[in-house]
């Protein structure tokens, strides 16, 4: 998160992230200032600072924001969310944090709709407490055959 980002979330993690960023800015300073995107067909307005609500079609919306110049725009949480951009093939990267815990069944990432893409390990390290975090980049099209 050193670089800069502006943030698409899902109306569930825009409702957590809000009640919670705002009234901690020293914590986080990069969350308050980003421009939050939120994809929601209930909630279309909050105080929080540059939080913009998406109109329309969330995915048609979502591919204008892609193409415009800007910086990177990042995902976090959001599992709803997730599925419409793996199932209109919307993902670039992944940052992924695995925790080396059982909780039971949880979600599904890669659920139903989500289209086959290859993606290439970039980087991953291995936080002193287990934690895997790997960074996916997209690689294109799906090859099998070997590993």
């Amino acid at each position: 998160m050193s670089q800069p980002f502006d943030l698409l979330l899902g109306r569930k993690t825009f409702e957590i992230f809000a009640s919670y960023w705002p009234h901690h800015p020293e914590e986080g300073p990069e969350i308050n200032t980003a421009t939050k995107y939120v994809a929601s067909n209930t909630l279309r307005t909050h105080e929080w600072s540059k939080s913009v609500f998406l109109k329309g079609s969330v995915v048609d919306e979502i591919k204008k924001l892609k193409e415009q110049d800007g910086p990177d725009l990042q995902v976090h949480g959001s599992g709803d969310l997730i599925q419409t951009l793996l199932e209109h093939d919307l993902v670039d990267e992944f940052w992924l944090k695995i925790f080396p815990v059982t909780l039971g069944l949880g979600k599904r990432l890669f659920d139903k709709g989500t289209i086959p893409v290859a993606y290439t390990l970039v980087d991953s390290k291995t936080s002193p407490s287990g934690v895997i975090i790997a960074t996916l980049k997209r690689a294109g099209e799906v090859k099998t055959g070997s590993f």
